[in-house]
C-alpha cells in the first residue's frame, strides 16, 4: 500500500486547511487510516483516526472539535479537515493505514501499530 499525503501549507491563526491521503490499494476500505503529526525536536503524536467500517472516528483531545476525520472509497481517499488552526498544530501531518484486523481501539493511537505511512505535509500556523 502506498499513501500519499498532501494538503499542507501556510495558514494564519484561525484558518482552515484541509489534508488529503490517497492511497494505491484496492483494498484500501479494509484499513484503519489515522493521522500522526510531529514538531521539531518532538515525538510523533496521534490525531485523529477512522475505521475500517468509517463507523468509528477518534480524535485527540488537543484537536476534538476541531479537526474532522473522513473518507471518500470511491476515491480511495481519506481527508482531515483541520479548523480553527493555531501556532500549536504547526507540524508535518502523516496519514498511516493498516488493516487492525483486532484490537483497533488499543491499537490506533500507537503509530508503532501501523504499517504503512504516507511521506509528511507540512502545515505551518502563524500566530
Amino acid at each position: 500500500v502506498q499513501l500519499q499525503a498532501s494538503g499542507g501549507g501556510l495558514v494564519q491563526a484561525g484558518g482552515s486547511l484541509r489534508l488529503s491521503c490517497t492511497a494505491s490499494a484496492r483494498s484500501f476500505s479494509s484499513y484503519a487510516v489515522g493521522w500522526f503529526r510531529q514538531a521539531p525536536g518532538a515525538e510523533r503524536e496521534f490525531v485523529a483516526v477512522i475505521s475500517s467500517s468509517g463507523l468509528v472516528r477518534n480524535y485527540a483531545n488537543s484537536v476534538k472539535d476541531r479537526f474532522t476525520i473522513s473518507r471518500d472509497n470511491a476515491t480511495n481517499t481519506r481527508y482531515l479537515q483541520m479548523d480553527t488552526l493555531n501556532p500549536e498544530d504547526t507540524a508535518a501531518y502523516y496519514c498511516a493505514a493498516d488493516r487492525m484486523d483486532a484490537g483497533f481501539y488499543t491499537k490506533y493511537a500507537n503509530p508503532m501499530m501501523y504499517s504503512y505511512w504516507g511521506q509528511g505535509t507540512l502545515v505551518t500556523v502563524s500566530s
